[in-house]
């Protein structure tokens, strides 16, 4: 969603300076800056931002030297980093006491924002970015994860069992931080059976985020019956964790008894008499008998293995095709025709009919399987980011447009593209990612001028009127979202 303005009438004259904060929406990093500002009554403008567009253009570039959201801009100028922003606006009110009642609190505050950085957000973004798309699935890395989230959480339930808050006696930031860092692993990753060992945890995070502060900011937080697996993956459970060390002084396993049931070191007279009896045994033992001189042999060096012959590296079967069956038309040609056309689509398109080989490439279209599964705009648009980047490996045979069409909460969100691969079937793409497997693929008879058009229409949208953020429809459906594979 788009965030509006964050306004409070207990707003104070020094607090309603003119505060712009740049950041996609439902940006998790955002959501404790915005909280802090609801505690504070500060007035923040949230305009609407586009990511890889508005975030790269020089003005912005000016503000966030490597282009990350969120940004604060201030009368006296830019702000980056959330923690920063987040510390920023926790204390430009002192009488709310954010930042702590007192210095020593402060404190306190700063090592729970630290703790949320390094211990807890680190492992449950890397557990949680493949599920909405954002990188690939990695079976041992979610394993890894899942346990430091554990860790990260025992940490908390153990230091909330006798404690309402992290810092004194009311919500500061360094609640609203880690509160801000759990809300989309409670929602899309932490089961029942998962969130059940930490009764404490679950007990401070519902009073959180039941906050008014909270509500206004991130609305209402419907925790997860099942965790969300990613779309290549399954449930993977968390590493058991390391055994503790004996403590000093107890006996471990392995660690042989003392004499006299472990009490403590033998006596002088016990010591006295193991000697002795050793003695005895060394005094009456048979002489060794030694053995005769044996010539001494020479040593014949070990003749070298053989070095095995280098395995014979093995040929791409797209590439291979292009060694035994050249086509007239190259792909990367097509694709600069199409990226430089400057919204002249109609011209483009008569220029890739003219190059089109059709003995050599083929088009088809893809619809998801499952489009009533999906209910959050920002994840199935993170799906076909994440279908885009798993198809990397035979992107100099490939070329497409995938959409999300629909409107959440209104219409349905359904998946759908138009992808032109060199050979005449899919079966590369199902090899370079498992993804292709959820979707109905077509193949377009591009010899009539019905799957000429189809072409036309998935490939050609006004990417004007989309950047200046103008609806644009596709097969009568309003556009959510648009990715190209160039």
């Amino acid at each position: 969603r788009q965030w509006p303005s964050y306004r409070c009438a207990a707003a104070s004259p020094e607090t309603t300076m003119a505060l712009t904060l740049y950041t996609y929406p439902a940006n998790y990093r955002a959501f404790k800056i915005l909280i802090a500002a609801e505690y504070n009554g500060l007035d923040i403008e949230v305009p609407k931002f586009e990511m890889m567009k508005d975030n790269q253009s020089p003005e912005f570039l000016a503000m966030s030297p490597l282009g990350k959201v969120p940004v604060l801009k201030t009368p006296q100028g830019a702000l980056f980093e959330s923690n920063a922003i987040a510390r920023y606006v926790a204390r430009m009110r002192r009488d709310t006491e954010l930042y702590g009642a007192t210095f020593f609190e402060s404190g306190q505050v700063d090592s729970w924002i630290d703790f949320c950085s390094h211990e807890l957000e680190l492992a449950a973004t890397m557990w949680l970015y493949p599920v909405i798309g954002y990188m690939p699935y990695n079976a041992a890395a979610t394993a890894k994860s899942k346990n430091d989230v554990t860790v990260a959480l025992t940490t908390l339930e153990n230091y909330l069992s006798d404690k309402t808050y992290l810092v004194g006696h009311k919500i500061t930031l360094a609640d609203i931080t880690v509160a801000s860092a759990l809300v989309y692993p409670m929602k899309l990753l932490f089961s029942p059976e998962f969130r059940a060992p930490f009764p404490n945890v679950m007990r401070w995070f519902n009073t959180c985020v039941n906050q008014p502060q909270f509500t206004a900011v991130i609305g209402e937080v419907v925790l997860a019956a099942a965790e969300t697996l990613p779309p290549n993956g399954t449930a993977v459970a968390a590493a058991a964790p390391a055994a503790a060390a004996a403590p000093a002084g107890k006996k471990g396993k392995g660690q042989a008894p003392t004499k006299g049931g472990g009490k403590g070191k033998p006596s002088p007279e016990e010591i006295a008499k193991m000697k002795a009896e050793a003695a005895e045994r060394k005094k009456n033992a048979p002489p060794k008998e030694k053995k005769p001189d044996q010539p001494k042999k020479k040593k014949e060096k070990a003749a070298a293995p053989a070095t095995a012959p280098a395995p014979k590296k093995e040929v791409h079967p797209l590439k291979a095709l292009d060694n035994d069956a050249p086509s007239t038309m190259v792909g990367d040609v097509w694709k600069k025709v199409y990226s430089n056309c400057k919204g002249d689509y109609e011209g483009c398109m008569k220029e890739f009919w003219e190059m089109y080989d059709p003995a050599g490439w083929s088009i088809h279209t893809c619809r998801f399987k499952f489009n009533e599964e999906n209910e959050q705009a920002f994840m199935t648009a993170n799906a076909t980011g994440g279908f885009v980047q798993r198809s990397g490996e035979i992107r100099k045979w490939l070329f497409g447009v995938m959409y999300v069409t629909g409107t959440e909460g209104t219409t349905p969100l359904e998946i759908s593209g138009c992808y032109m691969i060199r050979g005449q079937d899919m079966e590369p793409l199902q090899v370079a990612n498992d993804d292709t497997a959820v979707y109905h693929w077509n193949k377009v008879d591009t010899t009539t001028p019905e799957g000429k058009a189809h072409v036309a229409h998935m490939w050609c949208y006004d990417i004007e009127k989309w950047n200046s953020g103008e609806p644009i429809f596709l097969e009568g459906k309003a556009v959510n979202d648009v990715k190209q594979f160039k």
